[in-house]
């Protein structure tokens, strides 16, 4: 453990950035599992309904990516290659 005061002090804001990089990715990760499986009961069963959950879920998993990058959480570049990769998937399917 650290002893100097500036030493602790930085210890307790590693922490507090790791946790909240953890709550961002995670958060990103279950909405792009969501946004897979709505995708996937589209494309099983093509109605608007089913169209309208696609676009709701795309655009939670986006806003959470510009999120994540503007916070710091994900490079700009990786925040890109995710949101390009989502749209790729969509339109795949």
């Amino acid at each position: 453990m650290a002893n100097i005061k500036s030493a602790i002090k930085r210890v307790k804001i590693a922490e507090r950035n790791r946790l909240r990089n953890k709550s961002y990715k995670s958060a990103v990760k279950t909405l792009t599992k969501n946004y897979i499986a709505a995708i996937e009961a589209h494309a099983a069963a093509p109605s608007t309904e089913t169209e309208a959950a696609v676009k709701v879920t795309m655009s939670a998993v986006f806003s959470k990516i510009d999120k994540a990058v503007k916070k710091g959480v994900l490079h700009t570049n990786n925040g890109a290659r995710k949101k390009s990769s989502h749209c790729q998937a969509a339109q795949a399917r």
